[in-house]
């Protein structure tokens, strides 16, 4: 017997989640529509959404830490161990989905819904700011010669997006 969905998530688009940088808008409209499908899944279908939505977050997470790491970003900054904490936990959803509870997968959906919006508005929202500032083209990841400060020898230390947010 395959049990009923939950109802939808409260996680709709909305302009609310747009940065102003199209391919970030675009990744995280995906993500939102993705997550709706594992939201909306019959237990059939459940885990096969729950996979498409772990490759496509682990792909969306691993573009932005690049991003981060060619702005000069320290290694081990807050959003990124964010990234690898949020994928650990959605692969430990799978695993146990895999085992026949479907139910930690299905509250696992509704968290994520919850903390994607915090996570656009504020994180990626940092992200997408250093992105415009630096003069990054994020659809190559390159920028301009003049934002290129970690190659030269007189560069200054890393960016802490932190340190950032506290002298602006």
């Amino acid at each position: 017997m395959t049990a009923s969905p939950p109802t939808p998530s409260s996680l709709v688009w909305s302009d609310a989640l747009a940065l102003d940088v199209p391919v970030m808008d675009q990744v995280h409209h995906e993500f939102v529509d993705l997550l709706e499908r594992v939201v909306r899944a019959d237990d059939s279908m459940l885990l096969p959404h729950w996979a498409a939505l772990i490759a496509h977050t682990r792909d969306h997470f691993e573009r932005e830490d690049q991003w981060m790491q060619a702005l000069g970003f320290v290694a081990e900054n807050c959003h990124t161990a964010q990234h690898k904490l949020v994928l650990q936990v959605m692969r430990h959803g799978h695993a146990q989905g895999h085992r026949g509870d479907l139910q930690v997968v299905r509250h696992m959906a509704q968290e994520l819904g919850q903390w994607f919006p915090q996570h656009a508005q504020t994180m990626d929202a940092s992200l997408a700011w250093h992105l415009r500032n630096a003069g990054m083209d994020p659809h190559t990841g390159a920028l301009p010669p003049a934002a290129q400060p970690r190659l030269r020898k007189d560069a200054p230390p890393k960016l802490n997006p932190h340190e950032a947010f506290a002298a602006a």
